[in-house]
């Protein structure tokens, strides 16, 4: 695996082969916790072995996965070629192409699976202990801000989600009583709630 970048894909038929919430999960599992194998992955998954292979040689075709050393036939591991994954549209470049919609259903598959994770969450908050329970929390705002505001906001939101991302690869960097949490985070322009505010020319 590369430690130390994430794989920027830069075009629509990659993105649309990741974009699918059996792979994501694969892609995930295998991130955090290590090569893994297809019946390894089903276990997890709640998936069927032959299930988690076909998605897995699919991944290792466009360049998501690699069989790990060690391990024959369908007890081969499996691991991430990478550590996470980004993409976005070229500067000025011209709305609405494939590019772009292959990167709205992925981030739909993102967002989905992440509330899903939030729901799970809430079902068991019951049962954590009160130090996680407070330090648990979600928050939703909206504010008048220019393009230059809202960039700059959601890149200061990106590097405080980036901070501890070393963690995932050097578990001695991980502080005692750490756990793997989850965040999402999207910054955008409304519609249908104000107008906007009036030019100044």
């Amino acid at each position: 695996m590369d430690e130390t970048t994430q794989r920027k894909i830069s075009d629509a038929r990659t993105l649309r082969a990741v974009a699918h919430p059996v792979r994501i999960a694969i892609l995930e599992q295998v991130t955090i916790n290590g090569a893994m194998t297809a019946t390894q992955l089903g276990d997890r998954l709640d998936e069927t072995p032959a299930n988690c292979s076909w998605h897995l040689r699919k991944l290792a075709e466009y360049g998501f996965v690699e069989e790990a050393p060690g391990g024959t036939g369908r007890q081969r591991p499996w691991q991430a070629t990478h550590l996470g994954m980004t993409w976005g549209d070229e500067e000025g470049g011209p709305l609405e192409t494939d590019f772009q919609l292959a990167g709205r259903a992925m981030t739909e598959v993102l967002v989905a699976r992440e509330v899903d994770r939030l729901r799970d969450s809430q079902a068991r908050a019951a049962d954590e202990p009160l130090e996680w329970r407070t330090a648990t929390t979600s928050s939703q705002s909206m504010m008048w801000l220019t393009a230059d505001e809202l960039e700059e906001a959601n890149e200061a939101v990106r590097e405080a989600l980036m901070k501890h991302f070393d963690r995932h690869q050097d578990p001695a960097l991980r502080p005692p009583g750490s756990r793997l949490c989850a965040f999402m985070a999207w910054g955008v322009p409304t519609y249908g709630i104000a107008d906007p505010t009036p030019s100044s020319e």
